[in-house]
């Protein structure tokens, strides 16, 4: 950024990025906490569960549902109460295909993942 200033040019940094993302099939959700917001990066078309599974694969074997609001229209609204409010939050299965900048807490059982591992 500096380097810019001082020859009065600008980046495209975030151009090269995008383009990229787009070539590879490839979009971002975000999962957050009281704490921290994470951003994923998965393929294009992914379901609910496979996008829970890039978070741990015990997220994906006991997969209950994936709560979502679009990051538009948390942005619009200013808070996930608000998107609630508004109806805006939604719970979906297993068949959802996740969409880019979408906001999701997932729902999983957690035993679901160590009794997978039990059944060889």
């Amino acid at each position: 950024q500096k380097y810019c200033e001082e020859v009065k040019c600008q980046s495209v940094i975030g151009k090269i990025a995008k383009q990229g993302y787009s070539a590879l099939q490839l979009i971002s959700f975000f999962t957050a906490g009281e704490d921290e917001v994470k951003c994923w990066t998965i393929r294009k078309g992914t379901k609910a569960p496979q996008a829970a599974g890039t978070i741990h694969t015990d997220f994906e074997r006991g997969f209950i549902c994936a709560e979502v609001m679009k990051f538009d229209e948390f942005k619009e609204l200013g808070s996930e109460s608000a998107v609630k409010a508004a109806g805006k939050y939604l719970q979906q299965g297993k068949t959802y295909t996740v969409m880019d900048g979408n906001i999701i807490y997932f729902k999983f059982n957690a035993g679901a993942g160590a009794q997978a591992g039990k059944k060889k």
